[in-house]
C-alpha cells in the first residue's frame, strides 16, 4: 500500500490529471489517473502541484535584523555594508540562530524547502558561521541548508581575510564565496577570484562569487570567474551572483561574454528584488533597471537562478521568504511575459536553483524524494500571477506546513458569494 497518493493534480511541465504516487519517502508512480489503496489521497483538483521552491542566494545570517542597531537612511548598497559592519561587533549566537531559525519557520510555509546562504567570514570570530552550522543542524530535517563562505569585506581587503575563510571550510562550510568587486583595485580582484577557485579546486568543493554587483561595465569578473572555471575544470560546479554590470555593458563585449559564460559551466543568479532596489542609485533618467541579462544568458544555454537575497535586514526591509514574489518581480523587470518566459521564471526559483545547488532526489520524477507542494493555482504563470497560496507542502512524503484555501467572501448584489481570483473561462 502506498503511504501518499495526490490525484488530478497539475504539473508545472504542462501535464494534467496527473497522480503522484509515494511510498517511504520517494515517488514511486507518476501517471494520469492512479486509483490504487493508499493510506492517505489528496485530490488536487486540478491544482498546480510543484516541486519545492528554491533559494540559491541568500543571506541568512543577517535576515530579520532590519532596525538594527539603525535603520539603513538611504537604502543603498554601501550604507547596509556599513549598517551591517556596525551590527557584527552586537551579535550574539543566540539571537542569529533565533533570527534564522524564525525565517526558516517562513520558509516551510512558503514552501521553501532548499537554501543557499552566504555567510560573512570576515571578523575572526567566526560567530556567524559557528551559528549558521548550528541552524543547518538544526533544520535538516526540514530544509536543505547551504552554507557559501562569504568575505563580506573582500578576501584580500580585509586583514585575515584568507585565513577566516579557510577556517570556516574547515569548520564544515559547504561552498567559497567571494566578491571580487569589494576589492581595492580590478586586479585585486581578479587575483581574488583566482585564488578562491584555485582552493576551491584544492579541496573539491563548488564556487559561488558576489560578482560584479555593481552598475560599472568595467566590472567584468564574470570573465575571470568563466575561465578560472575552465582552467580548473570546475564546470558545472562554479557560479555568479548578482552579474549586475552586465545590465550596463555594449553589446559586443556581451557578444563574446555569453558563450564563454555557457561554455565554462557557470550558472548565474540574478536577484531581481534587491538588483532592481540597489542599482542604478547615481542614474537620474532614464534609469537602468538593475538586474543581469537573464532572457540572454538563458537563450545561450546558461543556467539562470533567481535568489531572493535579502529579507528584512540592512540592505532590504522587506521580504517574506516567497520565491514567488521574487519570480513575479524577475518576470517584470526581464520582460519575460511571453508564454515561454512566464514558466522560465518559474523554473529559476525552482529547477533552476536546484540545479545550482546541485541538489539530489529533487523533483518530479520517479525515484525522488516526495517532497514537493499543492499551490492554489492552476499553472505556473498563475502561481506567478497570485504569488499563490500553498495549501500543503510534504517534505519526503511529510506534511511539514499547510495553509487554508484563500477565498474572498462578497456581499454584492446580483454576483457570487465569493470568489478566488482565477480567471473565468470565456467563450466566444
Amino acid at each position: 500500500m502506498l503511504d501518499l497518493l495526490v490525484k488530478n493534480a497539475s504539473l508545472h511541465d504542462g501535464r494534467t490529471h496527473m497522480s503522484v504516487a509515494v511510498r517511504g519517502g520517494l515517488i514511486v508512480e507518476i501517471a494520469p489517473g492512479l486509483d490504487v489503496p493508499a493510506h492517505e489521497v489528496i485530490d488536487a483538483g486540478g491544482l498546480l502541484l510543484s516541486p519545492p521552491f528554491v533559494d540559491a542566494h541568500f543571506h541568512m545570517d543577517a535576515c530579520l535584523s532590519h532596525g538594527l542597531p539603525r535603520v539603513n537612511e538611504s537604502g543603498t548598497l554601501l550604507e547596509g555594508i556599513a549598517v551591517w559592519g556596525e551590527l557584527k561587533p552586537l551579535l550574539s549566537q543566540e539571537a542569529l540562530i533565533e533570527r534564522a531559525l524564525s525565517y526558516c519557520d517562513w520558509a516551510v510555509a512558503k514552501g521553501l524547502l532548499a537554501i543557499r546562504s552566504h555567510v560573512d567570514t570576515s571578523d575572526p570570530s567566526l560567530l556567524p558561521v559557528e551559528a549558521l552550522l548550528e541552524v543547518k543542524r538544526l533544520v535538516a530535517p526540514y530544509i536543505d541548508l547551504q552554507l557559501v563562505a562569504f568575505p563580506q569585506d573582500g578576501v584580500l581587503r580585509s586583514p585575515g581575510g584568507v585565513e577566516n575563510l579557510k577556517r570556516a571550510l574547515d569548520m564544515g562550510v559547504d561552498v567559497v564565496g567571494g566578491i571580487p568587486h569589494f576589492e581595492r583595485t580590478m586586479a585585486e580582484g581578479a587575483a581574488s577570484v583566482r585564488l578562491l577557485c584555485e582552493l576551491a579546486a584544492e579541496r573539491g568543493l563548488s564556487v559561488d562569487m558576489h560578482c560584479d554587483e555593481t552598475d560599472d561595465p568595467l566590472s567584468r569578473h564574470i570573465e575571470t570567474l568563466a575561465f578560472e572555471a575552465q582552467r580548473l575544470g570546475l564546470q558545472g560546479r562554479v557560479n555568479g551572483s548578482h552579474c549586475t554590470s552586465m545590465h550596463s555593458m555594449d553589446n559586443y563585449y556581451v557578444s563574446k561574454l555569453l558563450p564563454l559564460i555557457a561554455e565554462s559551466g557557470v550558472s548565474v543568479i540574478a536577484n531581481p528584488l534587491i538588483n532592481i532596489t540597489l542599482q542604478g542609485r547615481h542614474d537620474s533618467y532614464p534609469k537602468r533597471r538593475g538586474m543581469t541579462r537573464v532572457p540572454e544568458l538563458m537563450a545561450a544555454g546558461v543556467n539562470v537562478a533567481f535568489g531572493h537575497d535579502c529579507v528584512m535586514d540592512p540592505w532590504y526591509g522587506m521580504g517574506s521568504g516567497d520565491m514567488l514574489e521574487v519570480a513575479h518581480m524577475g518576470l517584470h523587470v526581464a520582460q519575460m511575459t511571453s508564454q515561454n518566459g512566464m514558466r522560465d521564471c518559474f523554473d529559476a526559483v525552482t529547477v533552476n536553483a536546484a540545479k545550482v545547488m546541485r541538489l539530489q532526489g529533487y523533483g518530479l520524477q520517479v525515484g525522488c524524494d516526495a517532497s514537493f507542494v499543492l499551490l492554489q493555482a492552476r499553472d505556473a504563470a498563475e502561481a506567478i500571477r497570485l504569488r499563490a497560496n500553498r495549501l500543503k507542502v510534504w517534505r519526503k512524503g511529510k506534511l511539514v506546513a499547510e495553509t487554508p484555501e484563500v477565498i474572498a467572501r462578497l456581499t454584492v448584489a446580483n454576483r457570487p458569494a465569493r470568489t478566488s481570483f482565477f480567471k473565468v473561462n470565456q467563450e466566444f
